[in-house]
């Protein structure tokens, strides 16, 4: 391999994965993580909860189908590097436009090719999500200069991300056919497919900015409120959990997912923890307390609520219980309110590229709007 296209990718516990430069060159800094996802890698790398963060591919083959007009969830791609085992030399799909090494490097993402992505999942996994470095061209240095250079990087734990991928400005994303309810979504970095899910059960949908004041929020006067996913530690959400908190109040029927069902279980008292490696990928069981039922699921999270699973507790609002949880590892999954109109899920009911398992949430959304209207 030619020094043009070498490239190394840098753990903070000074391991080191060499490897062929792959998209950008240059050098990238973040949160390795690994996603066990075997389709929709262009969903993931647009997905603004992934910002700040180093994906890792445990799939060996990745890019067989191109980059597309059509399935950015975002119009941005948010991941800081990417690492991938063995790149699609050739795309083959029929929406295919161009290869996905070309928009990486078209949007400045710094990645890299040919690494063992097994041995580092398995590295990962013992040791957790890590503070990471891409380096190529003429960013490559020394292990020890590039090891100081990621050590020098910031921590996901308390960092504040809500408000660097939120949307600018408010916008409105209309309902297929007969308006039926009108919901005020706070975007922590909501992906586009959460709208295009709630427009066709008739969902006016207002998607607000994530420092959208309450007093802003309560002049649309929302059907339901909607708490999306996002990136960055819980622990930061001051703004947005006393939101919730004022939307409890008002017992406003409210849905929250991924990040939102950390922010609805911070409000209603529960705290939050760093998890060793997270969730990250489309296949992950999580089961219903009370149907027994098992939903495989999408997420991506590296952080959670503390509980224990089917755990009842008292909050400010009155009874509430840990509704879902992950069977692998107990890890809370979905907490719902039984005084107040309230519930959320740590996975994502719109996902795509699947699984579709966990659609019905956003019916049982318009449920609660209904009971309240």
């Amino acid at each position: 391999m030619s020094t043009r296209n070498a490239a190394a990718l840098v753990l903070e516990d000074g391991r080191v994965f060499r490897g062929a430069a792959y998209g950008a060159r240059g050098r990238t800094l973040g949160e390795a993580v690994f996603c066990t996802g075997m389709t929709g890698y262009q969903e993931t790398l647009t997905d603004p909860s992934y910002h700040r963060q180093i994906v890792v591919q445990t799939a060996p083959q990745i890019g067989n189908t191109g980059w597309n007009d059509e399935d950015d969830e975002s119009d941005r791609i948010w991941v800081s590097g990417y690492v991938v085992r063995d790149p699609a030399r050739t795309p083959s799909n029929w929406r295919s436009r161009r290869t996905l090494d070309d928009e990486l490097s078209r949007q400045g993402v710094v990645g890299i090719s040919e690494v063992d992505t097994r041995t580092l999942t398995r590295h990962l996994r013992e040791r957790g999500a890590m503070r990471a470095g891409v380096f190529s061209g003429d960013a490559l240095d020394t292990d020890e200069r590039m090891v100081e250079q990621v050590l020098a990087s910031p921590q996901m734990k308390g960092a504040d991300l809500a408000g660097e991928v939120t949307t600018a400005q408010p916008y409105v994303v209309p309902a297929l056919g007969e308006r039926r309810f009108r919901v005020a979504a706070l975007d922590l970095g909501i992906k586009s497919n959460t709208p295009r899910q709630m427009t066709r059960r008739g969902i006016e949908v207002h998607v607000l900015p994530s420092r959208t004041s309450a007093e802003e929020l309560l002049a649309l006067a929302p059907d339901g409120v909607f708490l999306s996913n996002g990136p960055g530690d819980p622990a930061t959400t001051e703004h947005a959990t006393a939101l919730t908190k004022t939307v409890l109040e008002r017992e406003i029927p409210l849905f929250g997912i991924c990040f939102g069902n950390q922010i609805l279980g911070r409000a209603l008292g529960l705290g939050t923890y760093k998890m060793r490696y997270g969730h990250r990928g489309i296949n992950i069981p999580v089961i219903d307390v009370a149907t027994g039922r098992v939903a495989i699921t999408a997420q991506n999270h590296g952080f959670a609520l503390e509980g224990e699973p089917g755990q009842r507790f008292d909050s400010p609002y009155g009874a509430a219980q840990i509704s879902h949880y992950c069977p692998n590892d107990d890890t809370v999954e979905g907490v719902r309110a039984f005084d107040v109109p309230a519930f959320s899920v740590q996975y994502h009911p719109e996902a795509a590229a699947g699984p579709h398992d966990a659609a019905p949430l956003f019916d049982e959304f318009v449920t609660l709007m209904e009971k309240k209207a």
